[in-house]
């Protein structure tokens, strides 16, 4: 059966919603690809390796690996091997917490903190690049506009 009517605006919207989502999610996956690509070959690195030393950037004390799990939104398999690897590096250490056998914090070492400060301004510098097209007041507006309502934040 054809559709001979013109479409209703609540169907506009929601088309135009969805071109907004396909658009977002194509932009995103561009940029990610390029990240990856420039931490590979400029730092012989990952992506989700610096993803786990931004997040212990943020806590001197460190995380529990479900911590960090939590704050990068992947399973506590995805972070063990990626921990694995970057304390073999000597870029992380995982310290016993007290009272706790089992449990442990990952932390960043000196050297560790040092690499991702140099990483971190590098992924800075690319974004920029990246991003470049918009203004300081529009990448402000931007953000504004793409806050969800924290109930989509949590699934």
């Amino acid at each position: 059966m054809t559709r001979t009517m013109a479409q209703t605006p609540l169907e506009d919207a929601s088309k135009e919603r969805l071109r907004l989502w396909l658009r977002l999610l194509k932009t995103t996956r561009g940029i990610e690809a390029q990240l990856r690509e420039n931490f590979r070959t400029e730092f012989d690195t990952t992506l989700p390796r610096f993803d786990v030393m931004a997040a212990l950037s943020r806590f001197e004390d460190g995380l529990k690996m479900s911590q960090i799990s939590g704050v990068l939104r992947v399973s506590n398999g995805n972070v063990t091997g990626i921990v694995d690897r970057l304390a073999e590096d000597g870029l992380l250490v995982r310290v016993p917490v007290p009272g706790d056998r089992r449990a442990h914090r990952v932390r960043m070492t000196r050297k560790g903190r040092e690499e991702f400060a140099r990483q971190a301004a590098a992924h800075e510098a690319w974004i920029a690049e990246m991003l470049g097209q918009f203004s300081a007041q529009e990448a402000r507006t931007l953000t504004t506009e793409f806050s969800l309502p924290e109930d989509l934040h949590d699934t």
